[in-house]
């Protein structure tokens, strides 16, 4: 699922220059983006920290509510 959350976050930045920010190649960041990889914890606090939010957004997009059915966030 794409974090349209994380390219707002991105501003008029390209994924070129977020990537460099972040320490990452632009594929890497891009795959994170568009939602086929998911950040290690390291990784989703550094780029929360570039980017001024906490890094558990990329761990709450979905999530399993107490009947066990998957809910978008």
């Amino acid at each position: 699922m794409e974090r349209k959350w994380l390219i707002e976050k991105r501003g008029h930045l390209t994924q070129l220059e977020a990537a460099d920010l972040v320490g990452i190649s632009r594929g890497a960041y891009a795959n994170i983006e568009i939602g086929n990889r998911n950040p290690s914890v390291k990784l989703a606090k550094k780029i929360a920290d570039v980017f001024d939010f906490h890094w558990t957004l990329f761990f709450a997009e979905e999530v399993v509510d107490s009947k066990q059915k998957r809910v978008a966030v």
